[in-house]
């Protein structure tokens, strides 16, 4: 539940920084917390960085369209404050630690692995917003063919 509510401040903060509307910050705030309840279940699981940070981004992609929808908004209003919790902060910061410190294998492994998470961010993300525009796009053709 700390984790969560601590995910849901950041997501909340970043979207007062993006000056979201009011109406708004409550869902873009659970957003992050979901994301990141998903990322930590599935490294409970798996111990798997990319993957569950993958599973994070899903369900940023899966909620965003979902309330883009009901609250007739834009969905990146929830995505950009949802991926907050997801961002590898820390893996950057510790590969220009080891740039500095000449340790330059740890650099380049850390290096790696956070451009692999921010490729799991985008991805996941770009998976379920192009699944919600095929089902549109299907909803749309099956209501012209009736």
């Amino acid at each position: 539940m700390k984790e969560f509510l601590l995910a849901f401040l950041g997501s909340f903060c970043g979207g007062i920084i993006f000056n979201i509307q009011r109406k708004n910050l409550i869902w873009a705030g659970i957003c992050g917390g979901l994301s990141w309840t998903a990322y930590a279940l599935t490294y409970e699981y798996t111990g798997g960085i990319v993957f569950s940070t993958f599973i994070g981004a899903v369900v940023v992609g899966l909620y965003s369209e979902t309330m883009a929808r009901i609250l007739k908004t834009p969905a990146f209003v929830f995505s950009i404050p949802g991926i907050f919790p997801l961002v590898p902060g820390a893996g950057a910061y510790f590969t220009v630690l080891y740039i500095v410190n000449s340790s330059y294998s740890d650099a380049v492994n850390k290096g790696v692995e956070t451009a692999a998470v921010a490729g799991a961010i985008a991805f996941g993300i770009l998976f379920t917003t192009t699944l919600f525009q095929f089902g549109v796009r299907i909803k749309e053709r099956i209501g012209r063919n009736d």
